[in-house]
């Protein structure tokens, strides 16, 4: 059985992929102290078009994949583009088009969370 990566190479990673594909408004939560916590981290970001975030969640999947020899547990909304999560276990990544972000205002739901903004490239 393969070893999880550290939570902080994880979140690396996931960070420099959506920033290698101009990916906006990176936020992190750290959700370790919440009770009822789903995972220990979301990472959310935005694109501008759904190609832009098909090709965010794309790059995502290939760094960590080629850096740390993970892959999700499970992937959904690649089809259309809209949101697409991507459940790394430990850390689920949330890439959203500017107006699906701004409707499910994920930020304000994990409200209690830790959050850190990532300054963009």
């Amino acid at each position: 059985m393969q070893d999880q990566p550290s939570h902080s190479a994880l979140i690396e990673q996931i960070i420099e992929g959506i920033q290698d594909n101009k990916g906006q408004d990176i936020t992190v939560l750290d959700l370790r102290e919440l009770e009822n916590s789903v995972c220990d981290y979301f990472v959310i970001a935005s694109g501008t078009s759904n190609t832009q975030v098909k090709s965010i969640s794309e790059a995502v999947e290939k760094r960590v994949r080629e850096q740390l020899g993970d892959k999700p547990w499970h992937v959904e909304g690649a089809d259309r583009s809209e949101w697409v999560l991507m459940d790394y276990v430990n850390a689920v990544v949330h890439i959203f088009r500017g107006e699906a972000r701004e409707f499910y205002d994920l930020e304000s739901l994990w409200g209690d969370a830790i959050a850190t903004h990532i300054e963009t490239k």
